[in-house]
């Protein structure tokens, strides 16, 4: 694994399946101007998603759901939209390791100006006071970990597990440190 940073002690961790799927992405990025990224673009051909054909278009439910199939878990009907995830696996008040989380996104639409609101998700590994460590596909253009306000959560979810719940499933309290989205 490369590119974790502060969060190379995630390759330690006994992860459930899900969030090992997702390091096993670390640094994956799409390719910016006219080209794509092949490996993204594999991804929607494994998860029989013939539409999307440009990585440019948002690719974080993408990333979530390659990571729940090859951890076989079931995936939403839409995945690219993010907030599709709201509805997926449990809903939990407190989010713990490894699960899914779910938050708005405001953009401006840059010929009207005028600001929408879309959505994001990616798996948790942490927090701090004012941030959720969010281990994702599509964050500043790649797979990464993030500091994302707590604000912005629109929904925790967790997995139903296939061989009962790890017995790591828990808070993981970090340090501020980085921008926050």
């Amino acid at each position: 694994m490369s590119d974790l940073g502060r969060y190379t002690w995630l390759e330690r961790e006994p992860a459930p399946r899900i969030l090992r799927e997702a390091l096993r992405h670390i640094g994956v990025a799409e390719v910016s101007g006219t080209g794509d990224s092949s490996t993204i673009l594999s991804w929607a051909r494994d998860l029989g998603l013939r539409d999307y054909q440009h990585d440019e278009t948002a690719w974080c439910g993408l990333f979530m759901a390659l990571c729940c199939k090859r951890s076989g878990y079931a995936v939403p009907r839409t995945p690219l939209w993010a907030l599709s995830w709201k509805s997926w696996g449990t809903a939990v008040k407190a989010p713990m390791l490894a699960d899914v989380l779910v938050f708005w996104r405001k953009v401006i639409d840059p010929r009207s100006r005028k600001t929408m609101l879309h959505g994001h998700v990616g798996q948790y590994v942490g927090e701090d006071r004012r941030a959720y460590h969010v281990l994702g596909g599509n964050q500043d253009n790649r797979v990464c970990v993030k500091r994302i306000a707590r604000s912005r959560l629109v929904a925790a979810r967790r997995c139903r597990w296939l061989e009962g719940q790890p017995r790591n499933i828990r808070k993981i309290r970090l340090t501020a440190f980085g921008a926050l989205s």
